[in-house]
């Protein structure tokens, strides 16, 4: 895993192997990033980056200059690593969380430009992710919900779904508040 843009390019990110995690691919991520930047300003955004994991799309986000980033895992594993990487690198841009999403999306009242969900491909709930947050208005006039699934799970029957980028077994769906 590598930050494939901004200040910190090229920088290796070596979390510690018990991660209950599944990174997105630096090739995916590059696509992704590709699309966002046609699309979206990064230095005047708040992103939140849900089911964080090692911060990898965090981290990219404020290495592009993104000047707030909320990141959120339940794992204190995942939460540690984030929040060590934060302190050593002195990303003031990232706030780790250590809470469960789904909690977190009922209580949260902040609204964000883009919101990135990575949720655990098994999790049974990712077809509820864009309902709860449109249901509590989450994102901004204009903002993106993306989230990353397995390229055979559709996503594209909830009335916010914009489009659908497939790469290998991965996909992601994008959402958009209109």
């Amino acid at each position: 895993m590598r930050i494939i843009g901004g200040q910190l390019k090229g920088l290796r990110l070596n979390p510690p192997a018990k991660l209950p995690v599944r990174p997105t691919t630096d090739v995916a991520k590059e696509a992704l990033f590709n699309i966002l930047f046609n699309q979206f300003n990064f230095q005047n955004s708040k992103v939140l980056d849900l089911f964080s994991g090692t911060g990898n799309i965090s981290l990219e986000f404020a290495s592009r200059g993104t000047p707030y980033v909320i990141a959120v895992d339940r794992d204190f594993g995942c939460y540690h690593y984030l929040k060590t990487l934060v302190k050593q690198l002195n990303l003031t841009a990232i706030k780790p969380l250590k809470a469960e999403v789904f909690k977190f999306l009922e209580s949260e009242t902040d609204t964000y430009d883009l919101i990135f969900a990575d949720p655990p491909y098994d999790l049974p709930q990712i077809n509820l992710i864009a309902s709860k947050i449109f249901e509590n208005k989450l994102l901004k006039p204009g903002g993106y919900l993306i989230i990353e699934h397995p390229s055979m799970k559709k996503l594209d029957n909830h009335p916010n779904f914009v489009d659908q980028r497939k790469y290998g077994s991965s996909s992601f769906s994008f959402f958009q508040e209109k």
